[in-house]
């Protein structure tokens, strides 16, 4: 396994790649649930990035408005920038805030998957 580019990382060629989306989803799981926040897989590969995009978005539109203070707690955890975030918005300024921060927690979670996958294969490289 290659690293992948990770600064022009797309979902798209992992949407089915089963064990890479259940560890996406295990790792999306595990750190929401640091923070109260339940986010569940149902294990349904084919829609699991709308599934988790549904849980995620309702969750982060909730903090938004009603918990700042965890949901930079929670950007900070999962290592979502406040430079990534603005650079975001200002891509995308008519997109919601919460769909936005939805999506960077995703990519930044399947990021964090492969690296581990990489480095799991290739101990070498350390």
């Amino acid at each position: 396994m290659n690293l992948p580019d990770l600064k022009n990382l797309s979902i798209e060629p992992y949407r089915n790649r089963e064990e890479v989306i259940r560890q996406v989803a295990a790792q999306i799981e595990k750190d929401f649930d640091q923070f109260g926040l339940e986010v569940k897989f149902s294990g349904e590969i084919h829609n699991a990035y709308e599934e988790l995009f549904s849980q995620l978005n309702e969750h982060l539109t909730h903090l938004l408005d009603r918990d700042y203070h965890r949901l930079i707690l929670l950007l900070y955890q999962i290592d979502v920038s406040e430079k990534q975030i603005i650079k975001t918005e200002l891509n995308f300024p008519d997109v919601p805030k919460s769909e936005l921060l939805t999506e960077l927690i995703i990519l930044r979670e399947l990021k964090k998957v492969l690296i581990r996958n990489y480095f799991k294969e290739n101990p070498d490289k350390l």
